[in-house]
């Protein structure tokens, strides 16, 4: 495949081939955006650096394509079949349908059938969702990040830089339960390193739960939805999420109907109680009156 802008040196490259680089790559919108920010990010890296002359970026002054924001946010059915969908590929395993018609079906084993995951990844799935962290946040995190006793998690370098993360009932039960086999809580086949992604234990259980089209992030999206309609307010729910900006929690303004502890622990009190469906013990969180 022909690179997009050929052999073209860096200091020769122009804001009319990045703009046509940006144009081609439209559909979708959001993957022109994120090449146009690389791009401008490279230029930026090379200045600071001293690789550049100073003031060349070819993909300043381009503006981006409009992206309409997807937010998915889990209702409490949603999570009920989820966190059923969780419990049995971890135990007995989701079971998988083979098309006896099929020339090849006759080498499938007539039993175990089923496709089970990992414990670990069982837990890292759990620990999205009781604790609004990013991906990278659970899979890069290890066991001398975790405090049991002050009940945090000390990150030392998320995408927001250093973040402490509260840890509710819920959260503190799914580390408490998890084995140490190496420094990362969510390991991956060589303990020494983590797990590199949740791609098919996510598939497997979403796919069992009628969630199609569900992504990962979404369960941190679904963190801040509970907190926005248990009327936590912004401030706190982006404290909590680690937003730097306040701007970037005004997303959940239309959900929103101290302490961080109390809050993380009434949100994830409700995300925990739908996972068992015990939809019908959510205690209901009372909004303050202004006096």
């Amino acid at each position: 495949m022909k690179p997009a802008v050929g052999t073209t040196k860096a200091d020769k490259l122009t804001r009319l081939q990045v703009g046509k680089l940006h144009s081609s790559l439209s559909d979708p919108p959001f993957q022109a955006n994120r090449v146009l920010a690389v791009i401008g990010s490279m230029y930026v890296f090379a200045d600071r650096a001293g690789i550049m002359p100073e003031g060349i970026n070819p993909a300043r002054g381009i503006d981006k394509f409009k992206e309409n924001r997807r937010e998915r946010f889990l209702t409490g059915g949603e999570l009920e079949r989820l966190g059923r969908a969780i419990r049995e590929a971890e135990t007995i395993g989701i079971p998988w349908m083979v098309n006896e018609s099929k020339a090849s079906a006759k080498h499938v084993p007539k039993s175990k059938r089923a496709t089970r995951i990992a414990p670990a990844a069982a837990s890292a799935l759990r620990l999205l969702l009781f604790t609004g962290c990013r991906l990278r946040e659970i899979l890069h995190l290890r066991w001398e990040h975790v405090d049991f006793e002050r009940g945090c998690l000390f990150l030392p370098d998320s995408k927001s830089g250093r973040k402490t993360v509260i840890l509710n009932a819920p959260a503190l039960s799914v580390l408490k339960g998890l084995e140490r086999i190496g420094p990362y809580v969510v390991p991956g086949d060589d303990l020494e390193r983590p797990r590199h992604d949740l791609k098919r234990p996510w598939d497997a259980v979403t796919k069992r739960a009628g969630l199609i089209g569900v992504r990962l992030h979404d369960l941190r999206h679904t963190y801040a939805s509970f907190g926005a309609g248990g009327g936590l307010g912004l401030p706190i729910i982006g404290r909590l999420l680690g937003h730097s900006q306040a701007a970037t929690t005004e997303r959940y303004a239309h959900l929103d109907n101290d302490p961080l502890r109390r809050a993380s622990e009434a949100i994830a009190g409700r995300i925990a109680a739908a996972l068992e469906g015990k939809t019908g013990t959510i205690v209901q969180l009372v909004r303050n009156r202004r006096r």
